[in-house]
C-alpha cells in the first residue's frame, strides 16, 4: 500500500481525536453553536466575531491543532436601500424584516502530516412562533486537504506521486444544513455536515476510495434560574456519522448574570472537560481543559482550548428580538 494511502487512512480514523470523526473537535461549542449548526447564524440578534484556538494532547509531537475564526450577524429589522426612479428622484424602500442571518468562518485543522484548511459561508432564515424562534440554515463549504510531503519517505523512488505536487491547493466543495429552535429557556438544534460526501483530492489525483462522511449533530439545553441571578444550564450534544459511530457530550454550566461562568463536561470517547469564562463589556474570554481518561495522559499534558469573542448590537431599539434574550 502506498505511503500516502496509509496517511489518508490515519487521517480518516484519527482526525480530531475521535474514531471516524473527520471534522474539527471543540469543547466550548456551547458559546458558539454556529460552528456546528448553520441555522444559528444571527439567531441571537448580535453581530459576533469568535476566535477559537485548540491544542490537543500537549507534549505529543504533531498532535492535533485547530484554529477557527467566525463571523455572524442578523440583518437589521428595518434597513433601507436606495431605489432610483429617475436621475433626480430617489427613494428609500425597506429591504428586510429582520428574518435573515448571515455568517461565515475559516478554519485550519492539523493532525500530524495532514491538514484541512477551509471556509464556510452561511445563509439563515428565522421565523417567530409566539415566544419561540425557528431557524433554518444552509452553508456552502470548501476545504483543502494537504499532506506535508517533506515528512514522507518513499522506498520506491519511481513512486508516481513523487512527480506530483501534494501541496497543490485543490479545494473540495461541500454543504451543511441545520435547524435550530430557540427560546428564552431552552434551545434544540439538528444539523448535517458534509452533505455531498465529497472525495478527497491530493494534487491532481482524486482518491475515490476515501470520501468525507456525513456528520449529524443533535443538541439541546435548558436554563434553570437560581437565586441571586445565578443560572444553571445542563445540555447535551450527540454526534454520529453515516457509519453510526457516535459520541455524546454531557454538559453542565453555572453562570452568574452574563458575566462569569464555570462548567463541567463528560465526553463518552473518554474525556472530562473543565471550562470557565468571563465577560468584560462586549468581550468574552473562555478556557477549557480536556483530561483524557486513557493511557495517552501518561505522555500528554492534556488538551487546551482558548476562546475569545466580541459581540455588538445589544440595543433593543435596533434589535427588537433581543427583548426576551
Amino acid at each position: 500500500m502506498k505511503k500516502v494511502s496509509i496517511v489518508v487512512i490515519l487521517f480518516l480514523i484519527f482526525t480530531a481525536g475521535i474514531k471516524a470523526q473527520q471534522l474539527p473537535l471543540y469543547s466550548q461549542y456551547m458559546f458558539n453553536r454556529f460552528l456546528i449548526n448553520p441555522a444559528v447564524a444571527g439567531s441571537d440578534g448580535y453581530t459576533s466575531f469568535n476566535l477559537t484556538a485548540r491544542e490537543q494532547w500537549i507534549g505529543i509531537d504533531n498532535s492535533p491543532k485547530t484554529h477557527s475564526l467566525s463571523y455572524q450577524t442578523r440583518i437589521l429589522k428595518k434597513s433601507y436601500i436606495i431605489k432610483s426612479k429617475s436621475v433626480k428622484r430617489k427613494s428609500f424602500k425597506p429591504s428586510t424584516k429582520g428574518r435573515v442571518g448571515v455568517g461565515g468562518f475559516v478554519f485550519d485543522d492539523r493532525n500530524g502530516m495532514v491538514s484541512r484548511t477551509g471556509f464556510q459561508l452561511t445563509y439563515a432564515y428565522h421565523i417567530w412562533m409566539d415566544e419561540t424562534q425557528l431557524s433554518f440554515g444552509l452553508s456552502g463549504t470548501a476545504f483543502q486537504f494537504k499532506i506535508n510531503d517533506d515528512e514522507l519517505t518513499f522506498f520506491d523512488q519511481s513512486e508516481p506521486l513523487l512527480t506530483g505536487d501534494l501541496r497543490k491547493a485543490l479545494f473540495v466543495p461541500d454543504a451543511n444544513f441545520g435547524v435550530y429552535l430557540l427560546n428564552s429557556s431552552y434551545h434544540v438544534g439538528f444539523s448535517v455536515d458534509q452533505l455531498f460526501q465529497s472525495y478527497l483530492k491530493i494534487g491532481n489525483a482524486g482518491l475515490s476510495d476515501y470520501r468525507m462522511l456525513r456528520h449529524y449533530y443533535l443538541s439541546g439545553g435548558y436554563v434553570f434560574p437560581l437565586q441571586n441571578e445565578f443560572f444553571l444550564e445542563p445540555s447535551v450534544l450527540i454526534k454520529t456519522t453515516e457509519e453510526l459511530l457516535y459520541q455524546i457530550d454531557f454538559n453542565a454550566k453555572l453562570q452568574y448574570k452574563s458575566d462569569y461562568w464555570v462548567g463541567l463536561s463528560y465526553r463518552t470517547a473518554g474525556a472530562v472537560i473543565l471550562f470557565a469564562g468571563i465577560r468584560l463589556d462586549k468581550f468574552y474570554f473562555g478556557y477549557a481543559f480536556d483530561y483524557t481518561l486513557s493511557s495517552i495522559m501518561k505522555h500528554s499534558l492534556g488538551s487546551h482550548e482558548f476562546m475569545m469573542a466580541v459581540k455588538f448590537g445589544d440595543s433593543a431599539r435596533r434589535y427588537r428580538w433581543l427583548d426576551r434574550y
